[in-house]
């Protein structure tokens, strides 16, 4: 029982690392293409009326760090926050629940 525990927290590590890797490596390489709502709101002609959201100067706005030039390391260090802050929301929730149970 204990080796198949040591074995599952392995592949959380490994998993984190590989979300860790892509986020911060090649996130600069996706698409720059609008998501879907964006496409719609562009070819329907709305986008122009559209406002701005009340988190849209936050540091992580437009999928990049506010302040820092080096558009790549930007766009890195604002996936690697997204993994982080991710994988702690979901630990936190894991742990509720197994509390619960």
């Amino acid at each position: 029982m204990n080796q198949s525990k040591n074995n599952l927290k392995k592949f959380y590590a490994i998993f984190f690392l590989a979300a860790l890797s892509l986020a911060g490596g090649l996130s600069y390489y996706a698409s720059s293409s609008p998501d879907g709502l964006e496409k719609v709101a562009e070819d329907e002609g709305f986008l122009e009326s559209a406002k701005d959201s009340a988190l849209s100067n936050s540091p992580l706005a437009d999928y990049g760090l506010a302040g820092l030039d080096n558009e790549r390391l930007s766009v890195g260090i604002a996936g690697v926050v997204g993994v982080v802050v991710t994988a702690i929301i979901a630990l936190a929730l894991f742990t509720l629940v197994k509390k619960r149970n």
